[in-house]
């Protein structure tokens, strides 16, 4: 099959080499040129995915409509905070009725949707029945080096996430079907911000009790409000909550995780940033769901800390000592 991917960052690159290598051919959109060339002429994305070859049929362009024009599948894997605008772009140059399958994470600040929100409040109701989201613990770089991963597929159409199921899946990379795309989008989403405190957590040396603690209650927050949104709980036990949740909280090449540990080690959020060439989605979200978890009244202690750290200056050693100092209640209450 011909297929077009709209992003050339290091997921969007792990997630076309794993396409090639399945025997379709790729056409990468990328924003930045040298990108471009890199993927061309050494086979290689040095910008984003160093010291992993990829295979010929995967070829790159800077021109959108090169990258999906007349193509039988497109991957979106946009960064959640410029989705909107590349997909305003993508408008009267998608072609109908093929499968769209979304692999971006996060919450619009602004309007504080999904990903999935975003893409039908872009793309015309034409598009709708064809989309489909790709979440799950899938770091970019063990996806490269093919080593065994397993993921989530969510749509509304069964039929089409079958095949998207059947398309990525091979050897190394296992995929499974979902028909709750709200609990795969809010799994995906809120996991990155947890990160953030568990690697602060790290970062401050607080040990693996709390780092267990921090996992177990993050996940009781991402219920709560993915429930409260529609979801259904048992989505958030699966591979797009808990197996996310505890790769991107424990993982070295989580760059979430490596945000809060320089901030727990006393780095500022702008110090940290200056030193990343890549986006950590959860700096962005975790503004999303303080504002969504006020406006939904749900409470989230660990991600309005970390709103706090990331965004009013507060210290991540007053955060911790914050949430230990809540007052006593029961594990379950109030979550269903």
């Amino acid at each position: 099959m011909d297929i077009g991917v709209v992003g050339g960052g290091s997921w969007g690159t792990a997630l076309a080499r794993l396409l090639a290598t399945n025997g379709h051919d790729l056409m990468v959109w990328a924003h930045g040129p040298e990108v471009v060339d890199q993927i061309n002429e050494s086979h290689e994305n040095k910008e984003y995915l160093p010291d992993i070859d990829l295979p010929p049929n995967l070829r790159a362009t800077s021109d959108m409509e090169e990258a999906v024009a007349g193509k039988e599948v497109i991957l979106s894997v946009s960064p959640s905070h410029v989705l909107r605008e590349v997909l305003e772009q993508l408008v009267d140059i998608l072609p109908e009725e093929v499968p769209i399958v979304s692999a971006t994470k996060g919450i619009e600040n602004d309007s504080l949707m999904l990903v999935s929100d975003i893409l039908e409040d872009v793309l015309p109701s034409k598009y709708h029945p064809f989309l489909c989201y790709l979440s799950g613990p899938s770091f970019a770089r063990e996806v490269a080096n093919e080593m065994p991963t397993a993921v989530t597929i969510a749509s509304h159409n069964a039929s089409l996430a079958e095949d998207m199921q059947r398309l990525f899946s091979n050897g190394y990379f296992r995929c499974y079907t979902s028909n709750d795309v709200i609990g795969v989008e809010i799994g995906g989403a809120l996991k990155n911000v947890i990160a953030i405190a568990s690697g602060a957590a790290s970062g401050m040396e607080l040990g693996l009790n709390a780092s267990a603690g921090m996992i177990t209650r993050g996940l009781h927050e991402i219920t709560k409000l993915a429930v409260k949104k529609g979801a259904n709980p048992l989505t958030l036990t699966g591979l797009a909550g808990m197996g996310d949740l505890v790769l991107t909280c424990t993982g070295g090449l989580s760059r979430n995780r490596t945000v809060g540990t320089k901030l727990g080690q006393g780095m500022s959020l702008e110090e940290v940033l200056d030193e990343m060439n890549m986006v950590a989605e959860g700096v962005k979200t975790s503004k999303s769901v303080y504002d969504l978890s006020r406006q939904m009244d749900v409470e989230m202690p660990i991600s309005e800390q970390v709103y706090l750290v990331l965004y009013e200056g507060k210290t991540a050693p007053e955060a911790v000592a914050d949430l230990m100092s809540r007052e006593l209640k029961p594990e379950m209450g109030g979550w269903m």
